[in-house]
């Protein structure tokens, strides 16, 4: 993998066949579906297949929005986005030439141009495959995103209105900054999503505009960075309320009681300021969906960027598993094992893991601890590729604890130099972690070596291991007591000059 490419954690998917239903069933995809059935007998359309007036009530009816003051709007959202993804197909009237008519004259605004009729992509929706209802749902996503980070159209109708030419810069909208901000929250988004136990959890808008705006070394943001803060949150909410009817996120808007109430400068109290669980949720409450997630992962493996999910290694060596797997949180890790091991028999898969847990670069150790917590999911049926391994310095040890764990008779007793090979190396693959819990761990661990084996450091630096001298001095750091971490670190200087003599 390319140093340079940009990585995120890996996630869980829901299959093809759920995000295909989940696809379906978003409000915005099913009613355009359910005006392209009703086109079947042809439907005038203006210019671009623009529903005209009279059709446009004719469909908010068909939806059963009439009786809503916004149906009209969401009609012809639903329209647009038919015509956009294929499901309708606009044929132009032969009499017609764009919005000039036979003689040349300029057509009024509701004159049809053409006819919609069912397009081929309705058909496809019912009779093709998951993939094919995915395919479809994603363009119609990408005209909604488009949509999500248009401008305001009443800034742009003043202007035009004025006689004068259209100013983006005099109505605040930059079309490139603006769609870099929105996936860099979706992005946001993503990750939270990857690295949350609890993916269905909601996400404070005030905490994600933060995240886009706030410096990460900023410990108190200022007036003018909340301000910005308070922007983004009102600009984000708009959007949000753009995306959610195509099934991209979940969405609790902000309130709108809250947009009303300004301090007494006539701004929007920062929404950067702590808040109580009653009012947080007033604040805005976005989650991306199953389909949010397999949406933005899928714009980013277009992007270039790695994005693994669950199962991309199940046909994969045990070498690129055991590679990967020390980067996984621990519940994914094991979800990716359990698949791993599913298209293998216990044996086989025993024997893979081991041979490719052997080695002395650098992070052989974490690769080992990998093995063993992969191995750890295997039936007792692997047996005999873990006494295979019995008298291998480095992997006797970890096949001992398997064999043991399940209650295997005929277990030799391991060599000193075996227990103390197999503590450094299990030391060592925890060095790097930067999780407060595992360091924790660690602690106690570097702590109940030392108190249940007198002379603990005067034989482990003798212990022929690449991270010998590495581990010491992990030891001397975490050590609590002063005398045993002064001793951990006399023994790192003997372990190194030991391998550098």
């Amino acid at each position: 993998m390319s140093a340079d490419r940009p990585t995120m954690p890996p996630v869980r998917l829901h299959s093809e066949a759920e995000l295909a239903r989940d696809a379906l069933s978003a409000p915005l995809l099913a009613r355009a579906v359910k005006l392209a059935r009703w086109a079947e007998g042809g439907v005038p359309v203006g210019v671009g297949g623009e529903i005209l007036h009279e059709s446009l009530t004719a469909a908010t009816e068909h939806l059963g929005l009439a009786e809503d003051e916004d149906g009209p709007a969401y009609t012809a959202e639903a329209w647009q986005l038919a015509v956009d993804t294929g499901l309708v197909e606009i044929a132009e009237d032969e009499s017609e030439d764009g919005a000039v008519g036979a003689d040349g004259a300029e057509l009024p605004d509701d004159a049809a141009v053409g006819t919609a009729t069912p397009g081929d992509e309705l058909a496809l929706l019912t009779s093709g495959s998951p993939q094919d209802v995915l395919d479809i749902w994603l363009g119609g996503m990408e005209t909604v995103l488009a949509d999500a980070v248009a401008p305001d159209l009443s800034d742009i109708a003043d202007q035009l209105a004025e006689g004068g030419e259209l100013d983006l810069d005099a109505i605040d909208w930059n079309p490139e900054e603006e769609a870099e901000l929105l996936d860099g929250i979706l992005g946001n988004l993503y990750l939270l999503s990857a690295l949350n136990e609890a993916p269905d959890q909601d996400i404070p808008l005030p905490a994600l505009a933060a995240s886009m705006i706030v410096p990460d070394d900023m410990d108190e943001p200022t007036d003018d960075i909340l301000e910005e803060v308070s922007e983004a949150m009102m600009r984000l909410d708009d959007q949000f309320r753009v995306l959610e009817p195509i099934g991209l996120v979940a969405y609790r808007p902000v309130d709108a009681a809250l947009i009303e109430e300004l301090d007494e400068d006539g701004e929007m109290v920062s929404a950067a300021e702590p808040l109580d669980d009653e009012d947080v949720s007033r604040y805005g409450m976005v989650r991306l969906t199953p389909l949010g997630v397999w949406a933005v992962r899928t714009r980013m493996l277009d992007a270039g960027v790695h994005a693994p999910a669950v199962g991309d290694l199940t046909d994969k060596g045990a070498d690129v598993l055991l590679e990967a797997l020390p980067e996984y949180p621990e519940a994914l890790a094991q979800a990716e094992s359990e698949q791993w091991l599913a298209a293998r028999t216990p044996l086989d898969a025993a024997r893979d893991l081991l041979g490719a847990a052997r080695g002395d670069d650098e992070r052989a150790p974490l690769r080992r601890l990998a093995a063993q917590q992969t191995l750890s999911l295997v039936v007792p049926d692997a047996e005999p590729a873990l006494r295979e391994v019995l008298d291998d310095r480095q992997l006797g040890g970890l096949a001992r604890v398997w064999l043991a764990e399940r209650g295997l008779p005929g277990i030799p007793e391991p060599s000193q130099d075996m227990i103390f090979w197999l503590t450094v190396d299990t030391i060592a693959a925890q060095l790097d972690s930067a999780d407060e819990e595992a360091a924790a761990e660690l602690r106690d661990l570097v702590q109940g070596l030392t108190e249940q084996h007198n002379g603990f450091f005067d034989a482990a630096w003798r212990v022929d291991h690449p991270a010998t001298a590495d581990v010491l001095e992990a030891m001397g750091r975490l050590h609590p007591d002063k005398k045993a971490a002064k001793e951990a670190r006399k023994a790192a200087f003997k372990a190194r000059s030991r391998r550098s003599g």
